[in-house]
């Protein structure tokens, strides 16, 4: 039975989709208008701006077509072209926004990445921008053969997991898990330390359980540390706290995490690996602070 999101119908996703050059590699939905939300997006989660990101092959030839497709959708940037716009793509993120688009009685935002940039932040969290999105459920619209990218997307998910049991007490409810998994992307967010809604982690998780069950199923159910009863919609983990458990899933983090964590415990002029400060950290009874510190 598929899963109910806003409109459970995909005919306008499909109507979005249909404006636009169809040279992707992958385009997903996300955000308050395509997945219920609790406390006050609930109210207008039917209204609210819909989200998409398209994942491109090639960003250059790709805007050329948008432009004479959709010409209207781009800011002074149109008098630029099309490798212009792919240059100032690649600042940041790598992602570039058309915003407050009308199309098809909604307004809309779509980013438009590299497959090659997606496939690097998914791999390495390089920025966690796109990858952080895609550690929640997403609709995913279109999707081609690009096995890298699949094992990308299954990459991101796992690390995702592995970070969360870094952060996580020896044992936690199912619900706990996705809350953590969650809010990974949150945790660098300036808008999160400075206030905006404290709650938001929590009001996208409980009213889309369902969803993050049908996300990291198949994960959890190959995961040794978790036993993991989907019948009973119910997860029982018991996770390895000793410095070698914890060793390992370090050294299974994504390299910009690893990175970051390392910056965090090496004095500046020590030269020691990455491995040496990582086995440090695992014997650190604060390892769990310093990774959400990361």
């Amino acid at each position: 039975m598929a899963l109910p999101v806003l409109s459970s119908s995909a005919v306008k996703f499909r109507r979005v989709l249909a404006r636009f050059p169809q040279e992707l590699s992958l385009a997903f939905a996300y955000g308050s208008g395509v997945f219920r939300q609790a406390g006050a997006a609930a109210e207008h989660g039917e209204n609210n701006m819909l989200d998409f990101i398209f994942a491109v092959d090639d960003s250059v030839t790709w805007h050329m077509m948008n432009l004479l497709k959709n010409r209207s959708h781009y800011s002074f940037l149109k008098f630029l072209g099309p490798n212009q716009i792919t240059s100032i793509q690649s600042y940041g993120a790598g992602i570039y926004y058309n915003t407050l688009v009308p199309c098809n009685g909604r307004m809309i935002k779509y980013g438009v990445i590299s497959t090659d940039t997606l496939i690097d932040d998914l791999f390495h969290w390089k920025t966690l921008y796109v990858a952080g999105r895609l550690q929640k459920p997403v609709k995913i619209l279109t999707q081609n053969e690009n096995s890298k990218l699949q094992a990308a997307l299954v990459s991101n998910l796992k690390s995702a997991v592995t970070a969360a049991f870094l952060m996580l007490p020896e044992s936690f409810s199912e619900e706990d898990l996705y809350m953590q998994i969650a809010g990974l992307s949150y945790s660098g967010d300036f808008r999160m330390i400075i206030g905006e809604d404290r709650s938001k982690v929590q009001n996208i998780v409980k009213p889309n359980i369902p969803h993050f069950q049908k996300l990291y199923s198949n994960i959890l159910q190959d995961c040794p540390q978790v036993v993991y009863k989907h019948h009973l919609g119910r997860l029982e983990a018991s996770i390895d706290k000793s410095p070698e458990g914890q060793f390992t899933q370090l050294m299974a983090l994504p390299k910009t995490l690893q990175q970051k964590i390392t910056s965090l415990v090496n004095p500046p002029g020590k030269n020691r690996d990455v491995e040496e400060i990582l086995l440090q950290v695992a014997h650190d009874p604060d390892c769990g602070f310093v990774v959400h510190q990361g």
